[in-house]
Formats: structure tokens, C-alpha cells, sequence
């Protein structure tokens, strides 16, 4: 059952997250290499970020850490995160992961996924403990907020896949920085390229979802996306057009849990995020809802389905492990948000 966020959960994800954010190995990296010097390891390359398998999952599971110290900020967990927030947000490792940036062959290193998941920890740190971290970690963020202004114009298109290269849950994320921060021009612009990338779009048939390692939703994180980005009456009138058939369950595949047949299966395992982020998206969407519209009783039950079948899931596997519990914390406590 989804319920609301207690210590007990928060803890169990904490732990999950603080058992692998300064693990090293095994990494996946994803640099392009211009000479041998570029051949380094995940800590040399990434001060900050080298753990979790890979950045983007180091990255957000920060931002997990930094969320959970925000709700019970009065525990021994709350005293490890404290800890290692201290040793990691320094100035020197925040040089670090910026040099890298500044290379030229990085200029679309983890885009939008990556630069997502900064821009959404910033956030987070922005209010945290009186700014502790985020004035050492600002210069971070301002290296990602600065290529989205440089990328969404030339931008021509949406990507529209189930995973990290998906444009929406990249500009549904970074909203939340530039409202954080206060950043009017950089809101004007995503909600800018959202209406232009999905304004349009209308009877969605979730054709193709889910594919075989997708953990988002292409349909549900665009109607997200555009929960964040549109004023309210004009989102309610957009969301009725996008999914017309909810109240009928329509497309069937959207009120479905998708099925995960090896869990050691890195890419299999994205399934498990899928039926996450699926409930996250289902209980975000119906918050919009009054409690007397049909669509709403249909919706939450979905999302109960979706996170029930993953969450005994987030560990136990390292292919899973390293990054399944932020999902299942966006499902429990960034509902509406």
C-alpha cells in the first residue's frame, strides 16, 4: 500500500542509497575519449558522483539522501547523510565534476537525464539546513541550467522513449530548480518548449509501452511534464484531449504493471522503475482531479498496483538496487509536488 512517507521507509531507502553512493565498483561510464589522458577512474573523473554504478544514479540518490534529511532531519540517518554531504559538497570535489564538464567532448554528456537530476538536487539542497551545501554545489547547477538555455532552442523535436534520453521527465524536473531558485526566464523557457513539443498532442494510445527496458512512462511523464509546466484550467482542458478514455481504463497497457522476468538483467530490471515512476505519474495526475471525477478512483488504484508489484523490489540486486529506491520515493512524497 502507498502510504504516507515515516521513518521506517525513509530509513530503508536512506540505507539503500548510502550502501552504494561512495561504492566505486562496478561502473558504467559514459565518457567519450579524446587521448589516453581521458582514460581515468569513476573517482578521478567524477569527485563527487562515482558511485551508484553510474552518475546520473549517484546523482539522484543524493538527491533521495538529501530528501530524506529534509522529512526526519532528527536521526542517525540523518547524522550519516549529514556526514557524507560534508565530505563530498566541497569545493574542490564540485571543481572537480566541473572541469570534467568543461571538457569539449562533454557537451551532451547526460543529457537531459543527468542534468535533471542536478538541477532537481539543487533544488532540494537550495532550502536544506540553511543552504549548508548549496552554495558549494551552486556552481554545478548553474553549468547544467545554462545547457538547457543553450539546447531546448535548437531542439527541434521531443524525445519520446521510456528512459534516460526522454525530453519531458527532463524538462518536468528542471522546473523544479527554476521555480526553487526563482528563475523566471529558464520557467519561461521549458514551459515555451513544452507547449511547442506536446501542445498539440491528443488521443495518446501509449502505442509501444511498455518497451522491453523502459522505467518511465512516455505517455505519463509527458502529462507530468505538463502538469508542471501549464497553468492549471489550461492543463485540465490539455489532459482531457492527451487521455481521453481513463474513466474506461484506456489505453489498457497504461493500467497495467508491467512484468520483470530477471532482475539481474540490468535492462530488464528498468521494468520495476517503470511500474514506479508509473504510480509516481498515475498519483501526481490524479491529485488535479476533484474526488467526485470518475477518472480520479481509477487512476489511484492503478498507482496502488503499480508501486505494490516493485517496491518489495528496490534491493536485493545490485542491477535494481542502485537506483530503484528514488522512484519509489517519488511515488510516496512527490505527489502534486
Amino acid at each position: 500500500m502507498i502510504h504516507k512517507l515515516d521513518i521506517a521507509t525513509a530509513d530503508r531507502f536512506a540505507n539503500i542509497a548510502l550502501g552504494h553512493v561512495t561504492r566505486e565498483y562496478p561502473n558504467k561510464l559514459q565518457h567519450t575519449l579524446a587521448g589516453p589522458a581521458d582514460a581515468r577512474t569513476p573517482r578521478q573523473q567524477h569527485p563527487i558522483f562515482y558511485g551508484s554504478f553510474d552518475w546520473h544514479s549517484c546523482v539522484h540518490s543524493y538527491w533521495l539522501l538529501a530528501r530524506v534529511l529534509k522529512r526526519f532531519p532528527n536521526t542517525d540517518t540523518a547524522e550519516r547523510i549529514r556526514a557524507l554531504f560534508d565530505q563530498q559538497i566541497t569545493a574542490a570535489n564540485v571543481a572537480g565534476e566541473c572541469a570534467f564538464l568543461a571538457l569539449p567532448t562533454s557537451r551532451g554528456f547526460e543529457r537531459p537525464y543527468g542534468w535533471a537530476w542536478i538541477l532537481k538536487l539543487a533544488a532540494e539542497l537550495r532550502d536544506l539546513e540553511d543552504g549548508r551545501w548549496i552554495k558549494t554545489f551552486a556552481p554545478l547547477a548553474d553549468v547544467f541550467a545554462e545547457r538547457y538555455r543553450d539546447f531546448l532552442p535548437i531542439a527541434t523535436y521531443p524525445v519520446r522513449v521510456g528512459a534516460h534520453p526522454n525530453t519531458a521527465f527532463g524538462l518536468r524536473l528542471a522546473a523544479d530548480y527554476a521555480a526553487a531558485i526563482g528563475d523566471d526566464a529558464l520557467l519561461t523557457l521549458l514551459g515555451e518548449t513544452a507547449r511547442r513539443w506536446y501542445g498539440e498532442d491528443r488521443e495518446c494510445p501509449a502505442w509501444g509501452e511498455p518497451s522491453g527496458d523502459d522505467f518511465l512512462s512516455s505517455a505519463l511523464i509527458e502529462a507530468e511534464c505538463m502538469r508542471v509546466l501549464m497553468p492549471a484550467n489550461d492543463f485540465a482542458n490539455w489532459f482531457a484531449r492527451f487521455l481521453p478514455h481513463i474513466e474506461k481504463r484506456e489505453p489498457t497497457t497504461l493500467f497495467t504493471p508491467a512484468s520483470v522476468s530477471d532482475r539481474s538483467d540490468g535492462k530488464i530490471a528498468h521494468l520495476d522503475g517503470l511500474n514506479l515512476s508509473r504510480a509516481w505519474c498515475w498519483r501526481s495526475l490524479a491529485a488535479t482531479l476533484s474526488a467526485s471525477d470518475p477518472r480520479k478512483s481509477a487512476m489511484l488504484k492503478t498507482a496502488e498496483q503499480h508501486y505494490s508489484v516493485a517496491v518489495s523490489h528496490i534491493d536485493g540486486d545490485y542491477m535494481g538496487e542502485h537506483w530503484l529506491a528514488t522512484y519509489a520515493l517519488l511515488a510516496i512524497d512527490e505527489v502534486g509536488a
